[in-house]
């Protein structure tokens, strides 16, 4: 672990976390299995996978998520090579494959089970913050066994459906299925996202702490790092979940629904060294330290 200069505040009591990519390795969850989907859509309608990446694009734009559950029965091509019958059915074994291989491949990073379990018994408050949607932060906070563990989950809402499809209808499993048992999750404001600081200091709010009471974890320099900075949260990277630089990170470029100046932006930041943690985590449980840390005296 790696600090920068400043004395620390007496009592920190919470930490801002967030998920993907700092709890659990979501790029290469979400690359093996959208790579083995995207492979087997192609083999079975015979449409080329450059042509599949570029309207999974598009609909992903246009309801602002890489992880849509209706993506296959909106795509152009799929619904031409399934002659009016539902893509979802007709190309079912590509969607098994999806969260098949999802199901074995999200698990927490080492040591991060252990690490939040000593910050609660030290009366550590524990948020999330995730622009990920709803339903899919849910599932991988209770696969990893984090319901009750964190206290709080602030995530984006649902995202948009088209007229005449629900929630409800895309759901394969009964009501009980869905949602968190003891964390509370809370939404953060329409349409905000990463890196805009004045969600970090409502969510400093809402917990009734000052910004030198809270530490944020995040492996995103632009979305994370900067904006605790501009907050004057402590921030800490989480250099270990840093997946920007992967060879494979090329196809979520491909088919993100994030805009193309935000992803030509976040390159530029890590190729220029553009933002500074002030601390750099190896690994998670090195945050643990800046909990234990006391003021310098006067």
């Amino acid at each position: 672990m790696e600090a920068g200069s400043g004395s620390a505040p007496a009592r920190r009591s919470l930490l801002i976390t967030d998920l993907d990519n700092t709890l659990w390795d979501w790029f290469e969850a979400w690359h093996s299995a959208f790579s083995a989907m995207l492979g087997r859509l192609s083999e079975m309608s015979g449409v080329p996978e450059s042509v599949l990446e570029g309207e999974i694009k598009r609909v992903h734009q246009e309801r602002g998520t890489a992880e849509y559950p209706n993506l296959l029965n909106e795509l152009p091509s799929l619904r031409e090579a399934a002659n009016e019958r539902s893509p979802a059915v007709v190309y079912g074994d590509a969607l098994h494959k999806f969260y098949s291989t999802r199901k074995k491949t999200t698990g927490l990073y080492a040591g991060v089970a252990e690490t939040l379990d000593q910050l609660r018994r030290m009366g550590v408050m524990i948020v999330a913050y995730t622009e990920s949607v709803p339903y899919p932060t849910e599932w991988r906070i209770k696969h990893t066994d984090l319901d009750g563990v964190i206290d709080v989950l602030y995530s984006a809402e649902d995202h948009d459906l088209p007229s005449g499809v629900t929630v409800e209808s895309l759901r394969w499993h009964p009501p009980e299925y869905y949602g968190l048992r003891v964390t509370q999750h809370r939404h953060v404001p329409r349409g905000a996202s990463k890196p805009n600081p004045e969600v970090l200091r409502w969510i400093l709010a809402e917990c009734g702490r000052r910004p030198d009471e809270a530490v944020y974890v995040g492996d995103n320099l632009m979305k994370d790092v900067a904006m605790a900075q501009t907050v004057g949260v402590l921030d800490a990277y989480a250099k270990y979940g840093e997946a920007q630089s992967r060879p494979e990170y090329n196809l979520l470029r491909r088919v993100t629904h994030w805009p193309t100046a935000t992803v030509a932006r976040e390159q530029e930041v890590v190729t220029k060294n553009e933002v500074v943690p002030t601390i750099t985590l190896d690994q998670f449980s090195d945050v643990l330290a800046l909990f234990a840390l006391k003021a310098a005296p006067a």
